[in-house]
């Protein structure tokens, strides 16, 4: 059975072993040293293992620039999202073009050892209005930019470890590994569903449809960088796994961790997201109401119609669009704007916001929003504070 290709047609590997390995480990001692933030450390993870490809390092000035103005790589494949790696001027002086830099995480484990291809000033605020399509200061995204280093540091990068994790670690499988996974369950077709929510049942129901037109479904919650005020992710992978003991089908969902970070981009995100998944071997991903969005800096269907820019088969990986999808108390059933013929004030839907001021109160939430299981986790999450 063939799965999808990877981006760029090479799944790529940049995780040394053996004497390769030992020899960048004592090399990395005598070199300047970078200390990786939370978003790089998730985005290191994704280069080594392929995640990334075509990528094998972080981005320097050609491509990113290229993917800026026009959402691909300098050689021309579809890219929309810069992966850098930000320093201060003292750290990026520390470095000359063509040197080596030794890439460690926050608690001190080495990582991996770069070679400095490209050392550049970026003009964040011109990426800010490309990416994110905004330059508010209120933009988590923006945000970001702000605070990190103003030099960029480009080139391909080979590392001896993945960043640890203290948690998840049965589901923490790398593109291989799903790869494998989907072959070993005869899944040609697989649909990436792309979280950092726990699943209420609108989420279920595109997830369900999505079943009726493919081989198998993955459930990838990411669990990288996320803003403060989202639900912790030992909640959330609560809630993902008792959503599937009870009402999935367990030869036809896989349940796996996506390490990246949120970049709260929309649009350019959602098209990123489709290419990472692609990686993973998923051949759909679903793309529902506002992907990737925060606040109202994006259109409901913004990151829906992106995919629309590219000609077919430069993805290669599917979008399937939704429409909103709430509960009818007149249909009796989950339905949207497409299936449903009654006003508004027969549906359900419940904001973040209110769902928030509920689980305050003590008070269940409905059954029409979420399934029983789910909401005894969230529940027992609110009490505890």
């Amino acid at each position: 059975m063939q799965l999808i290709d990877p981006h760029g047609g090479r799944l790529i590997d940049r995780i040394a072993t053996g004497d390769q390995a030992r020899e960048l480990e004592a090399r990395a001692a005598g070199l300047p040293r970078l200390t990786l933030n939370a978003r790089e450390i998730a985005d290191i993870e994704m280069i080594m293992t392929g995640a990334m490809s075509p990528l094998e390092g972080f981005m320097g000035r050609e491509d990113y620039e290229s993917v800026g103005s026009r959402l691909r790589l300098a050689r021309g494949l579809v890219w929309s999202i810069p992966v850098t790696l930000a320093a201060s001027p003292a750290e990026a002086e520390a470095v000359a073009e063509g040197g080596e830099i030794a890439l460690h995480a926050p608690d001190g484990a080495f990582l991996a050892v770069m070679t400095v291809e490209s050392k550049y000033a970026p003009d964040k605020t011109k990426e800010a209005a490309a990416v994110l399509r905004t330059t508010d200061q209120a933009h988590p995204g923006v945000q970001y930019l702000k605070g990190c280093g103003d030099i960029y540091l480009g080139g391909p990068l080979q590392a001896v470890r993945k960043p640890a994790h203290p948690d998840f670690h049965n589901y923490r499988l790398d593109p291989k590994e799903t790869r494998v996974l989907f072959k070993a369950k005869g899944w040609a077709t697989v649909a990436a569903f792309q979280t950092r929510n726990p699943i209420h049942r609108a989420h279920e129901y595109l997830q369900k449809c999505a079943l009726e037109m493919v081989d198998g479904l993955l459930v990838h919650p990411l669990m990288g960088a996320t803003k403060a005020d989202d639900t912790p992710g030992e909640v959330r992978m609560a809630c993902y796994e008792a959503l599937l003991a009870h009402y999935y089908p367990k030869d036809r969902v896989a349940l796996s961790i996506f390490p990246a970070a949120m970049r709260y981009a929309g649009p350019a995100e959602a098209v990123w997201h489709a290419i990472v998944r692609k990686n993973y071997g998923c051949t759909h991903l679903i793309v529902g109401r506002d992907h990737a969005g925060v606040g109202s800096y994006y259109g409901t269907y913004d990151a829906q119609r992106i995919f629309d820019e590219f000609a077919p088969g430069e993805l290669a990986i599917t979008p399937l669009k939704f429409e909103h999808t709430f509960y009818c108390k007149r249909c009796g059933n989950m339905a949207s704007i497409k299936t449903c013929p009654h006003g508004r004030e027969e549906h359900l839907m419940l904001s973040g916001t209110k769902v928030r001021e509920m689980l305050a109160r003590g008070e269940a939430l409905p059954v029409e929003f979420t399934r029983p299981e789910v909401a005894e986790v969230l529940m027992g999450r609110a009490k505890r504070g």
